[in-house]
């Protein structure tokens, strides 16, 4: 498995580089439309290569969709560590009752009643 994944991402790679030195030509990249700027009175502008938009817009949209998941199971993870602590807070007063339950009692036997 570990081998069809290198290899996929060898195959990405070329198709991405192969895609970038097919799309060196310069594109021009406004932030709004001309009929909008105009009546604004500014328009910023700048002239990048095609490649470095479209891969631009690719790692754009994976931060994009990377930080709305976090923040969709933000509730997920909160709740996860009450569980956590919860749990942690329960084993030790269980550890707390069994060490009172087997007090003055051998060694041995409350070995044995914990395993139990």
């Amino acid at each position: 498995m570990r081998y069809l994944r290198y290899a996929f991402l060898a195959v990405l790679g070329i198709i991405l580089i192969s895609m970038s030195l097919a799309n060196v030509q310069s594109v021009e990249l406004k932030l709004m439309p001309d009929t909008l700027a105009e009546l604004l009175g500014f328009n910023l502008a700048t002239s990048l290569p095609l490649f470095v938009v479209v891969l631009g817009g690719v790692v754009a949209g994976l931060v994009i969709g990377f930080l709305w998941e976090w923040l969709r199971e933000h509730k997920h993870r909160r709740d996860a560590t009450a569980k956590k602590s919860e749990v942690r807070k329960l084993e030790r007063e269980v550890k707390k009752l069994k060490k009172k339950q087997n007090e003055g009692q051998d060694d041995v036997l409350a070995l044995l009643d914990e395993a139990s």
